[in-house]
């Protein structure tokens, strides 16, 4: 399937440039435009797992200096996005649905993201995205799912 996909296609393609992974990562980050407020860098994707990174700087920290919680919030839903485009089969869609998630600590460092799924994943209903966040020193900082409803794509009309 990762031959097929757009999404791992273009990653490839773009891994090949110099700075590919910063480019594809920007590249991604227009989908949803907000996105692009943590800067993230898109570090791994493959179907079924994703992993982005960004920083702990002044745009994305609260008022007491650690990464604000909507910020970490912004890179799962990111990771949980490229992750469903990167995995879902051609003939179905996803749509997000809900958000499930637990702050577990301070987030007083950069910011690791992954988003983890399986194959049973992609069925039509609903279906929960594993994300967690991760400080510098491997502390989970926030963990929860992304539920997301997966449907067929529409057949469309031959003219």
């Amino acid at each position: 399937m990762s031959e097929q996909n757009y999404l791992l296609k273009l990653r490839a393609q773009c891994l090949k440039l110099p700075l590919g992974a910063r480019i594809f990562s920007m590249m991604f980050a227009r989908k949803a435009p907000y996105f692009a407020s943590i800067k993230p860098l898109v570090t791994e994707l493959e179907p079924n797992f994703c992993q982005l990174t960004f920083k702990k700087r002044k745009a994305v920290e609260n008022h007491i200096g650690t990464v604000h919680a909507i910020a970490v919030c912004n890179g799962m839903e990111m990771a949980m996005g490229a992750l469903a485009e990167a995995s879902i089969p051609k003939h179905l869609r996803w749509l997000p649905k809900g958000m499930q998630v637990n702050y577990l600590a301070k987030t007083n460092s950069d910011v690791r993201i992954e988003a983890k799924a399986t194959e049973q994943t992609w069925q039509v209903g609903d279906q929960p995205i594993e994300v967690t966040a991760y400080r510098d020193d491997g502390t989970v900082v926030a963990a929860g799912h992304i539920t997301i409803y997966v449907s067929e794509k529409p057949v469309k009309p031959k003219s």
